[in-house]
């Protein structure tokens, strides 16, 4: 099966459209491209499914590099058979390759070659055929010389060549990887001294699970707690499979049980303990690792998604408030623009305790610049800054809303180079407050600036393969900026950097033509951006708006290319094109058939006619701000049974946690997220979205909340734990998760454990 079948196959698509991608991928096009400007050549992909064709064609080359290799090698080495070439090419994972290729793989020197090279090869066949050590004829395979010197040493010899021979059946570790993967319990237990009943861990001091069920946050919770030593981690095959990979084995040279002397089975045991099964333990809980890094990958992204398309506020001016006790709330105003205009520091709070020093000073700020906005951080002292904030709005004339902002990775960007070469002169702090201001007026053009880690939606996101997450949070970045399209003219280098077709170097030299020459008046010049060719050009120009520019349709998603197209609509309404964008109810009278006629596209038709209709409108959802209950400031605060507003700060496999205000979010288990069965939280909340929740319970000494969003009794039922793991063997069914498309069922066949039969 070719690359392009095979990629039809499993993504459920015509051989058509993945030939079509191919090509436009290999021809340079970008992925967000290819998904809004190339419907009509890959049959209207969507971005997701393009992602997961790129990701699996990634994989599958790599597999056909691999493959090639080790063809390469064993023809160099004359060992390559007709049998053997046709297996390796029918190889469908890396597994069976690696399998098929491990016998010929150069070794170290090791026992069992020393064993070859005395000339007891002949004995270990002979013996592998019989099912039994041949005792007599031991003396005749003496070798002093060689190490060899008694008929125990030849016997430890033979037995060292037959481990090795067995180990390394291809075929057999393939069935003995299937089923300890499919029936083989991950037992954990704690380290010895190191069972405290306080330790984060202590849920997992006697776990037992079937490996296949372990889910992404527990089995990263053990993995970490086995690299910080306080937990051992073993795979093991259930009681009544006992025995079952030396039957294997015996079975698979044609050896009756009957044949079977004392010292052979022994070598069957020791193949199956001491050579495959720690070898296949390794690769299964590595396999369990990249499952569960995979899972977490997309959970991180899915938050991160819906962070980045979050509502903004808009271009208003905006005062930014990093709150602090001892050293002060640090103020930031913000024009329309995102320009800094003014900064102070005020001292409301202990010990200063300046309240009305302060009010005064931001009241005089609002006044001066005419703010519409307070963005307050949700760290330390924010409730207490809020209050201040929402006395300002009443002390100006006019209307200003404040509104509490997550903060999380604020700081991180104002010690970064790109804050740095900014504000060179303004401090460390006030580019805090600055970044909290601006995260309002537009979540998407602030956060891309800071390390999508530092921003507090992942999942044990520092543990995980750290190249797959960036690549992964990367093409989320890449997915969003261009999904909401970016202003040429005001856009910073650092959003700039993720549209289609550019990159850091094109992006820092649009910056710099702008700054030469002053705001872009068309799309057509990017052509005189320094190194922005037309490949770059085709790529970006969709996605990149100029307001009030020469050309009407530059402030749109329709692409230049489909400029003629945008005319001759015009032209059938009989009005010219500006006017159309004007009267989008003249579309009506568009007939699609026609133009179709004329050769245009049936999916660009629709999209042109889509975007006239509402030029330049952002995708995102409208702007509202979650209302904190008053009075309900810290832990203490809290009772069962309250119910409050809050906002979705993660959504993880378990539930979702939720800001209400008291500088600890508390929990919605998956349990209490709805009346129903939920195997998904992310379908019923996403990060940003503003909730009703209702208290559970409150741990003060543990600083834990549990929260409900269900209705009435229904809600009064125990929650577990987040991430808590079932006790013993006897542990219950873990709840059901959403199916991970792609790259998860690729994983599981890459390591040959797929059900799939070709």
């Amino acid at each position: 099966m070719s690359i392009e079948q095979q990629l039809a196959t499993e993504l459920s698509i015509k051989p058509a459209q993945v030939t079509a991608t191919l090509a436009l991928l290999d021809q340079g096009a970008t992925l967000p491209f290819i998904a809004r400007y190339r419907k009509e050549q890959t049959g209207a992909l969507d971005d997701t499914q393009l992602r997961q064709l790129h990701e699996r064609l990634g994989q599958l080359r790599d597999l056909e590099s691999r493959r090639e290799s080790i063809l390469g090698r064993l023809r160099e080495q004359n060992q390559l058979t007709p049998e053997l070439e046709q297996a390796l090419n029918a190889a469908d994972s890396r597994a069976r390759l690696e399998d098929l290729y491990l016998p010929y793989r150069p070794k170290r020197r090791n026992k069992a070659q020393e064993a070859r090279e005395a000339g007891l090869e002949p004995l270990a066949q002979e013996t592998l055929q019989q099912g039994a050590l041949p005792k007599g004829k031991l003396n005749q395979f003496l070798n002093p010389e060689a190490g060899f010197a008694d008929a125990d040493a030849v016997a430890e010899g033979v037995r060292q060549i037959l481990l090795e021979t067995l180990s390394e059946d291809a075929d057999l570790t393939g069935e003995l990887r299937q089923r300890l993967w499919q029936q083989g319990e991950f037992q954990v237990r704690a380290s010895r001294g190191k069972a405290d009943p306080d330790s984060k861990f202590r849920d997992y001091f006697e776990y037992a699970e079937p490996i296949a069920r372990v889910p992404s946050h527990r089995a990263l919770a053990v993995l970490r707690g086995v690299s910080e030593g306080v937990l051992k981690a073993s795979l093991h095959l259930p009681e009544s499979l006992n025995g079952w990979p030396e039957e294997q084995m015996a079975r698979r040279h044609k050896l009756r049980s009957a044949q079977l002397d004392s010292w052979m089975q022994q070598t069957l045991e020791q193949a199956w303990q001491k050579k495959m099964r720690p070898s296949l333990e390794t690769e299964l809980v590595k396999l369990l690792r990249e499952q569960a890094d995979q899972s977490a990958i997309e959970v991180f992204a899915r938050n991160l998604n819906d962070l980045l398309l979050a509502a903004p506020a808009g271009a208003k001016t905006t005062i930014g408030l990093d709150p602090g006790l001892r050293t002060g709330v640090k103020v930031a105003v913000i024009d329309a623009t995102g320009k800094l205009v003014d900064y102070t520091t005020i001292y409301p709070h202990a010990p200063q305790k300046q309240w009305d020093k302060s009010l005064h000073t931001l009241t005089t700020l609002a006044k001066k610049h005419g703010a519409e906005l307070i963005a307050v951080g949700n760290g330390t002292a924010s409730r207490e800054t809020e209050q201040l904030a929402q006395a300002v709005c009443k002390a100006v004339p006019q209307a200003v809303q404040a509104v509490l902002v997550n903060e999380a990775g604020a700081s991180v960007y104002s010690a970064s180079e790109l804050a740095a070469a900014e504000f060179p002169d303004i401090d460390v702090t006030i580019r805090g407050a600055v970044s909290i201001a601006r995260r309002l007026q537009d979540p998407l053009a602030e956060l891309v600036k800071i390390d999508p880690k530092s921003i507090g939606v992942g999942q044990y996101q520092h543990d995980v393969d750290q190249n797959r997450l960036g690549e992964s949070l990367d093409g989320v970045i890449e997915q969003c900026v261009n999904h909401v399209g970016v202003d040429v003219n005001t856009a910073s280098s650092a959003l700039l950097s993720h549209v289609a077709g550019l990159n850091r170097t094109t992006a820092d030299n649009i910056v710099a033509w702008r700054d030469e020459h002053g705001a872009l008046r068309n799309r057509r010049q990017l052509l005189k951006v320094p190194r922005l060719g037309p490949k770059a050009f085709e790529q970006c120009a969709g996605f990149l708006r100029i307001r009030d520019g020469e050309e009407p349709l530059d402030n749109s998603a329709v692409h230049p290319e489909s400029y003629p197209l945008a005319q001759a609509i015009a032209t059938s309404c009989g009005v010219k094109l500006e006017a159309l964008l004007q009267q989008a109810d003249k579309l009506k009278q568009v007939d699609p058939a026609q133009l179709e006629a004329q050769g245009y596209g049936s999916y660009t038709v629709r999209d042109v006619l889509s975007e006239l209709e509402k030029p330049g409108r952002d995708p995102r959802p409208e702007f509202r701000s979650v209302q904190y209950a008053e009075g309900v400031e810290t832990l203490k605060d809290l009772q069962p049974g309250m119910e409050l507003e809050g906002v979705v700060t993660n959504v993880t496999h378990f539930g979702a946690f939720v800001d209400i205000g008291v500088h600890q979010d508390g929990l919605v288990h998956i349990s209490q997220l709805a009346d129903r069965f939920v195997s998904d939280p992310h379908t019923i909340v996403s990060s940003g979205e503003i909730v009703r929740v209702r208290v559970l319970e409150v741990d003060e000494t543990r600083k834990r909340i549990s929260l409900t969003m269900k209705s009435g009794a229904a809600a009064d039922k125990p929650t577990p734990s987040s991430g808590q793991a079932p006790k013993g063997r006897a542990a219950a069914k873990p709840a059901q998760q959403a199916p991970v498309k792609g790259s998860l069922a690729d994983k599981l066949q890459a390591a040959g454990l797929s059900s799939r039969r070709r």
